[in-house]
């Protein structure tokens, strides 16, 4: 597991950029936190660096957004949703086992239905308003803190 910190939106998106640019078609990101943690900022340094130019925001009222880039990008939030049914219904399997990347907001919900090598990012908001997000299943070169500016 990697364990950092950012202390502002600028280097969560950071972050995410770094994240996106090692990213390949078909992983899939669970995101974790409570509200206004991050989820949709550290999207958004993700979305960059796959080359999205269309504004990023949360997926909260249309449950799924897709943006176009270096490949597609599903960015979903089942915070609505009240079931892994729901979840499953909504037609992800295309999506998730599709041509893209997947970024899941609010994951917590529907983690069962997931595949085990989902890369897991939770983000916990600290006391000084600094983040902590804590990366599991990540396959791909190390990040360190000093790489976030």
């Amino acid at each position: 597991m990697l364990t950092l910190k950012t202390s502002s939106a600028e280097q969560t998106i950071a972050l995410g950029r770094i994240i996106g640019s090692y990213l390949q078609v078909g992983d899939i990101l669970a995101l974790q936190g409570t509200l206004a943690a991050g989820k949709t900022t550290i999207t958004k340094g993700i979305a960059d660096s796959l080359g999205i130019e269309e504004t990023v925001t949360s997926p909260t009222f249309t449950l799924i957004s897709e943006y176009v880039g270096k490949f597609p990008l599903y960015h979903m939030d089942v915070y609505r949703l009240d079931s892994t049914e729901d979840f499953l219904n909504l037609g992800v399997e295309e999506m998730l086992y599709g041509d893209g990347v997947c970024i899941i907001e609010w994951s917590e919900k529907i983690m069962e239905e997931l595949p085990k090598d989902t890369i897991v990012i939770k983000i916990n908001t600290l006391e000084n308003g600094n983040r902590k997000i804590e990366i599991q299943n990540w396959k791909y070169t190390e990040i360190k803190q000093e790489d976030i500016k």
